[in-house]
Protein backbone atom coordinates (compact mmCIF):
# COMPACT_ATOMS: atom_id res chain seq x y z
CA UNK A 1 0.00 0.00 0.00
CA UNK A 2 2.94 2.36 0.49
CA UNK A 3 4.03 1.90 -3.12
CA UNK A 4 2.36 5.14 -4.25
CA UNK A 5 4.28 7.13 -1.65
CA UNK A 6 7.86 8.17 -2.34
CA UNK A 7 8.45 10.01 0.96
CA UNK A 8 7.98 9.21 4.63
CA UNK A 9 9.08 10.69 7.91
CA UNK A 10 9.57 8.54 11.01
CA UNK A 11 8.76 9.59 14.57
CA UNK A 12 8.13 8.03 17.97
CA UNK A 13 4.95 8.52 19.99
CA UNK A 14 5.78 10.40 23.18
CA UNK A 15 4.04 10.22 26.56
CA UNK A 16 2.65 13.76 26.21
CA UNK A 17 0.78 12.68 23.05
CA UNK A 18 -1.35 9.94 24.61
CA UNK A 19 -4.67 10.42 26.35
CA UNK A 20 -6.54 8.70 29.18
CA UNK A 21 -7.21 5.71 26.94
CA UNK A 22 -3.45 5.28 26.45
CA UNK A 23 -3.68 5.99 22.73
CA UNK A 24 -2.54 9.00 20.72
CA UNK A 25 -4.96 11.88 21.23
CA UNK A 26 -6.62 12.66 17.90
CA UNK A 27 -5.33 16.24 17.56
CA UNK A 28 -1.72 15.04 17.58
CA UNK A 29 -2.22 13.30 14.24
CA UNK A 30 -2.57 16.70 12.58
CA UNK A 31 0.75 17.68 14.15
CA UNK A 32 2.31 14.49 12.76
CA UNK A 33 1.05 15.43 9.28
CA UNK A 34 2.41 18.95 9.69
CA UNK A 35 5.84 17.63 10.68
CA UNK A 36 5.85 15.25 7.72
CA UNK A 37 4.85 17.87 5.14
CA UNK A 38 7.59 20.20 6.43
CA UNK A 39 10.13 17.40 6.05
CA UNK A 40 8.71 16.54 2.61
CA UNK A 41 9.50 20.05 1.41
CA UNK A 42 12.90 20.20 3.14
CA UNK A 43 14.26 16.68 2.59
CA UNK A 44 12.26 15.49 -0.41
CA UNK A 45 11.94 18.65 -2.50
CA UNK A 46 15.04 20.42 -1.12
CA UNK A 47 13.05 23.63 -0.55
CA UNK A 48 13.59 25.76 2.55
CA UNK A 49 10.09 26.88 3.53
CA UNK A 50 11.39 29.41 6.08
CA UNK A 51 13.51 31.24 3.50
CA UNK A 52 10.81 31.05 0.85
CA UNK A 53 8.28 32.56 3.27
CA UNK A 54 10.71 35.25 4.46
CA UNK A 55 11.31 36.25 0.82
CA UNK A 56 7.57 36.27 0.08
CA UNK A 57 8.06 33.65 -2.61
CA UNK A 58 5.99 30.79 -1.25
CA UNK A 59 4.21 29.53 1.82
CA UNK A 60 1.03 27.55 2.31
CA UNK A 61 -1.89 27.35 4.71
CA UNK A 62 -4.42 24.61 5.37
CA UNK A 63 -7.81 25.06 3.73
CA UNK A 64 -9.34 21.64 4.41
CA UNK A 65 -8.41 18.45 6.23
CA UNK A 66 -10.01 15.02 6.12
CA UNK A 67 -8.67 12.35 8.48
CA UNK A 68 -9.89 8.78 8.65
CA UNK A 69 -8.79 6.94 11.78
CA UNK A 70 -8.28 3.22 11.24
CA UNK A 71 -6.41 2.02 14.32
CA UNK A 72 -4.82 3.78 17.30
CA UNK A 73 -1.13 4.48 17.79
CA UNK A 74 0.24 3.91 21.28
CA UNK A 75 3.06 5.12 23.49
CA UNK A 76 6.54 4.34 22.09
CA UNK A 77 5.21 3.21 18.70
CA UNK A 78 7.50 4.21 15.84
CA UNK A 79 5.35 5.71 13.13
CA UNK A 80 5.98 6.34 9.46
CA UNK A 81 4.11 9.34 8.11
CA UNK A 82 3.88 8.90 4.34
CA UNK A 83 3.03 11.90 2.19
CA UNK A 84 2.68 12.80 -1.45
CA UNK A 85 1.19 15.52 -3.59
CA UNK A 86 -1.87 14.08 -5.25
CA UNK A 87 -2.89 17.17 -7.22
CA UNK A 88 -1.62 20.66 -7.92
CA UNK A 89 -4.20 23.27 -8.84
CA UNK A 90 -3.66 26.91 -9.70
CA UNK A 91 -3.33 28.13 -6.11
CA UNK A 92 -3.76 24.91 -4.15
CA UNK A 93 -2.19 21.51 -3.59
CA UNK A 94 -3.92 18.37 -2.39
CA UNK A 95 -1.65 16.18 -0.31
CA UNK A 96 -2.35 12.61 0.69
CA UNK A 97 -1.03 11.09 3.88
CA UNK A 98 -0.92 7.68 5.46
CA UNK A 99 0.45 6.77 8.87
CA UNK A 100 1.72 3.25 9.49
CA UNK A 101 3.37 1.62 12.46
CA UNK A 102 6.97 0.52 11.89
CA UNK A 103 7.07 -2.92 10.28
CA UNK A 104 3.38 -2.86 9.33
CA UNK A 105 1.60 -1.95 6.11
CA UNK A 106 -1.95 -1.45 7.36
CA UNK A 107 -2.64 2.27 7.87
CA UNK A 108 -3.45 3.70 11.27
CA UNK A 109 -4.69 6.87 9.60
CA UNK A 110 -5.40 8.08 6.08
CA UNK A 111 -5.68 11.80 5.44
CA UNK A 112 -6.13 14.35 2.70
CA UNK A 113 -5.11 17.96 3.20
CA UNK A 114 -5.74 20.83 0.83
CA UNK A 115 -3.18 23.59 1.15
CA UNK A 116 -3.51 27.04 -0.41
CA UNK A 117 -0.42 28.78 -1.74
CA UNK A 118 -0.03 31.90 0.36
CA UNK A 119 2.04 35.06 0.14
CA UNK A 120 3.07 35.97 3.70
CA UNK A 121 3.82 39.59 2.75
CA UNK A 122 0.48 40.37 1.13
CA UNK A 123 -1.42 37.87 3.30
CA UNK A 124 -3.34 36.65 0.27
CA UNK A 125 -3.49 33.48 -1.76
CA UNK A 126 -1.31 33.30 -4.84
CA UNK A 127 -0.69 30.82 -7.65
CA UNK A 128 1.66 27.97 -6.81
CA UNK A 129 5.01 29.31 -8.07
CA UNK A 130 6.30 27.58 -11.18
CA UNK A 131 9.57 26.49 -9.51
CA UNK A 132 7.59 24.80 -6.71
CA UNK A 133 5.26 23.14 -9.21
CA UNK A 134 8.23 21.87 -11.25
CA UNK A 135 10.01 20.51 -8.17
CA UNK A 136 6.88 18.68 -7.03
CA UNK A 137 6.14 17.30 -10.49
CA UNK A 138 9.71 16.06 -10.84
CA UNK A 139 9.67 14.40 -7.41
CA UNK A 140 6.18 12.90 -7.81
CA UNK A 141 6.36 12.25 -11.58
CA UNK A 142 5.52 8.54 -11.38
CA UNK A 143 2.49 9.07 -9.15
CA UNK A 144 1.15 12.24 -10.83
CA UNK A 145 1.47 10.75 -14.32
CA UNK A 146 -0.91 7.93 -13.33
CA UNK A 147 -3.68 10.35 -12.42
Amino acid sequence: MTGDFRFSHRLKVRYSEIDGQNIVFNAHYLTYLDVAVSEFFLEGLKLDLVKLAENGEFDFVIAKTIMEYKSPARLNDWLNIWCRVGRIGNASMTMNFMITRDGEIDPLLIAEVIYVSYNPHTKTSQPVPEFVRERIEQFEKDVLSEK
